[in-house]
C-alpha cells in the first residue's frame, strides 16, 4: 500500500470457542485517483475477554450463529491448529539470543538484532497492559532491521506466522525485542521474532518470554521488484536445526497457497 492511498478495513467474527474468538480481517486499498481497489492484506486473529474485576479470570464467549454447518467445522479446524502452533511455539521459548564478536556476512550473528523499549502508559490498554498492536510494530521494527542487514537491499514484509501471546505484559515493564534470521529461500527471508518481559517496578516476577512470532521478509530492489537474498550460512548445529523447521513452515506455506489459487 502507498501514500495517498484509502485504506478500507473490514473484520468480522468467523468462529467462537467457549473462551476465545477468531476474528478474520480484511485490508483494501483504493488509489483516490484512478479508483484502482486492491486487497493488501488479510489476517486472522484470535481474542480472549478478560474479567474487568479480575484480569487473570478468562470470561466465556457467547456462541455465534453459522449460516452453514461447514463454516462451524471450518472454524473449529482452525482453532485447533492455532491451538497445537501456540503449544508448539511456547515449547522452544527457552531460547535467547546473545551478541557474537565478529561475525561473518550472511550468519546468523551478523544480522541478529534487539531493541529494549520501557513500556509507557500511551503503549497501554485502560488496565494498563501493552497493546497487541504496539508489540507487534516493535517486533515488526526489529525484523526489518535483521532482514536489512543480512541482504543489504530494500525490504518489505511479506507475512507473518502467528505472533504469539503467551502472557501480558505491565505497565513499567521493560521488554526486550530480539530477532534472528532462520531460513532463506531464493527470494524470501524467515526471521524469528521474540518479546521477553521484566517487570521494572515493584514486581519481584524474573524476566518472562510474552510474545514470539516468525516474519517473513522480500527483498526489494528501487523499481519494486523481487531480488535474490543471499544464502543464509548457518554455522551451529542450533543453527542448520532452525533452518531445516524454516524450511518446513516455507514448503507448507507455498503448498497452501498454490491450493488457495487453484480454488
Amino acid at each position: 500500500m502507498c501514500i495517498g492511498e484509502v485504506a478500507n478495513v473490514s473484520a468480522e467474527i468467523t468462529y467462537t470457542s467457549r473462551h476465545s474468538v477468531e476474528v478474520q480481517v480484511n485490508v483494501m486499498s483504493e488509489n483516490i485517483l484512478t479508483g484502482a481497489k486492491k486487497v493488501t492484506n488479510k489476517a486472522t486473529l484470535w481474542y480472549v475477554p478478560l474479567s474487568l474485576k479480575n484480569v487473570n479470570k478468562v470470561l466465556e464467549v457467547p456462541p455465534i450463529q453459522y449460516a452453514r454447518k461447514e463454516q462451524e467445522e471450518e472454524g473449529k479446524k482452525r482453532y485447533e491448529e492455532q491451538k497445537l502452533d501456540r503449544l508448539e511455539t511456547k515449547q522452544r521459548n527457552g531460547d535467547m539470543i546473545f551478541p557474537i564478536i565478529n561475525p561473518e556476512p550472511h550468519t546468523v550473528g551478523y544480522s541478529q538484532s534487539s531493541l529494549i523499549h520501557l513500556v509507557g502508559p500511551s503503549d497501554c490498554t485502560l488496565l494498563g497492559f501493552v497493546h497487541g498492536g504496539v508489540t507487534m510494530k516493535l517486533m515488526d521494527e526489529v525484523a526489518g532491521i535483521v532482514a536489512a542487514r543480512h541482504c543489504k537491499t530494500n525490504i518489505v514484509t511479506a507475512s507473518v506466522d502467528a505472533i504469539n501471546f503467551h502472557e501480558k505484559i505491565k505497565k513499567g515493564s521493560v521488554i526486550t525485542i530480539s530477532g534472528r534470521m532462520t531460513f532463506t529461500s531464493n527470494k524470501s527471508m524467515e526471521i524469528e521474532v521474540f518479546v521477553d518481559a521484566d517487570p521494572f517496578v515493584d514486581e519481584p516476577r524474573e524476566r518472562y518470554r510474552a510474545v514470539s512470532a516468525f516474519f517473513t521478509y522480500v527483498s526489494l530492489s528501487k523499481e519494486g521488484k523481487p531480488l535474490p537474498v543471499p544464502q543464509l550460512l548457518t554455522e551451529t548445529e542450533d543453527e542448520k536445526r532452525r533452518f531445516e523447521e524454516g524450511k518446513g513452515r516455507y514448503l507448507q506455506t507455498k503448498a497452501k497457497r498454490q491450493a488457495q489459487m487453484q480454488q
